[in-house]
């Protein structure tokens, strides 16, 4: 069934999304999230849902995959829909009653709106597969390039491929879940965390996994699911057979604006410009988060957070030029329940 036309479409579920979804609610406006990936969070849930977080007003640390949460929480306190798994294609421009009216399309479906909102992150981002012919059969046979939930490693024999903060990451976060973790990267350089490197190399050492560098992944083996691996020495050109159960290459991510670059935006080394308003030169369409531009710009969650509230509240004003710009204090509003003091 085609879907109702919305205030607001944000698209991109992660923090500055989600945050945006919230203030959208707030301010009495219909909204809707769409995402490429399979569940909210953006870089928070696909990259380091088990990492700390320092940086977040309120918060002395908290895990990334926490934060989410309570984000979520927040966000979705308004019924929301949110259309995941959703590859944003194109977008139609038209006009409702003399007004602007963004149809967003997406692989699956469209969704109009009056207003959007561009809170992907650093864009349609998608993991890089490892450099086999053969990768694609073993999805859903062992092959993660992401990690959702630990405990599917449970009592497994788990190989690990990379040298960045994920892999690395990963190779503290499976102690005491896997039963064997063997880590292998190219060459001897790491792109991680200098004290995360330390503790994978103090575990190696103690026999709690294996570290090897300058060993490649040749092939992977099995039948209906992975079994086994061979892996190559690129210096020595040595091979070996190795059993495993799963494989989880952290190879980084492949990240653009995809079709969102073709819709007549400003852009400026692959970002977003928009105004202090977090207005784009598109009437109508607004943006927020690690994928604008502005003099000034910090790429911080906070910053994010901040910005989607400016942009909300502007989108509001433009959808409804009699709607106030500034939504007063949050404590004296009646939609939580409260009355002015």
């Amino acid at each position: 069934m085609p879907q109702d036309v919305k205030d607001i479409t944000i698209i991109g579920a992660g923090p500055t999304g989600l945050f945006g979804a919230f203030y959208a609610g707030m301010r009495g406006a219909s909204c809707r999230l769409i995402d490429n990936l399979d569940q909210v969070g953006g870089q928070l849930t696909a990259l380091y849902p088990e990492k700390y977080i320092f940086d977040v007003a309120g918060f002395p640390k908290i895990l990334a995959k926490e934060l989410v949460k309570g984000m979520a929480e927040q966000a979705l306190q308004w019924k929301a829909p949110v259309h995941l798994g959703q590859k944003v294609i194109g977008l139609q421009r038209a006009s409702e009653n003399g007004k602007p009216l963004f149809t967003v399309m997406t692989e699956g479906d469209e969704y109009p709106s009056r207003s959007v909102l561009i809170a992907g992150g650093i864009g349609a981002f998608t993991p890089r597969k490892l450099p086999l012919k053969d990768v694609d059969r073993w999805y859903g046979r062992g092959l993660h390039d992401r990690i959702l939930d630990p405990s599917v490693f449970a009592g497994k024999r788990v190989l690990l491929v990379g040298g960045g903060d994920s892999a690395f990451d990963w190779a503290v976060n499976l102690q005491g879940v896997a039963h064997r973790i063997l880590m292998i990267h190219r060459r001897d350089g790491f792109r991680a965390h200098a004290a995360t490197v330390k503790q994978v190399q103090e575990l190696s050492a103690a026999g709690k996994m294996e570290l090897r560098t300058f060993w490649e992944l040749k092939e992977i083996h099995g039948d209906d699911r992975i079994e086994g691996v061979t892996i190559v020495n690129n210096k020595t050109k040595e091979h070996e057979r190795v059993p495993v159960d799963c494989v989880v290459p952290q190879l980084g991510f492949i990240s653009a604006l995809g079709a969102i670059a073709e819709w007549g935006l400003e852009i400026e080394q692959g970002e977003i410009k928009v105004s202090q308003t977090m207005a784009t030169n598109i009437p109508g369409i607004f943006a927020a988060g690690d994928i604008i531009t502005y003099p000034g710009k910090l790429k911080l969650i906070a910053t994010g957070a901040s910005e989607a509230a400016i942009a909300v509240n502007h989108a509001v004003h433009f959808i409804n030029p009699a709607a106030k710009i500034e939504p007063g204090h949050s404590s004296n509003m009646a939609i939580f329940g409260q009355s002015e003091d």
